[in-house]
């Protein structure tokens, strides 16, 4: 019974983070182009390669 006093509030705990971690992403515009990552991945087109300042 013991454990429960302090399983209780970690679980609220951990919880209400995970709940301002969510509310904080859809403040910052985590979730504002949800097709777009999808596509991306699909694209058959590869980013650009950075170029080295050293010539190989």
């Amino acid at each position: 019974m013991t454990a429960l006093a302090w399983l209780v509030p970690a679980a609220l705990a951990l919880g209400g983070l995970a709940l301002a971690a969510f509310l904080w992403s859809l403040g910052n515009g985590q979730y504002d182009d949800l097709d777009g990552a999808g596509w991306r991945a699909l694209d058959d087109v590869p980013p650009p390669r950075e170029q080295s300042e050293e010539p190989r």
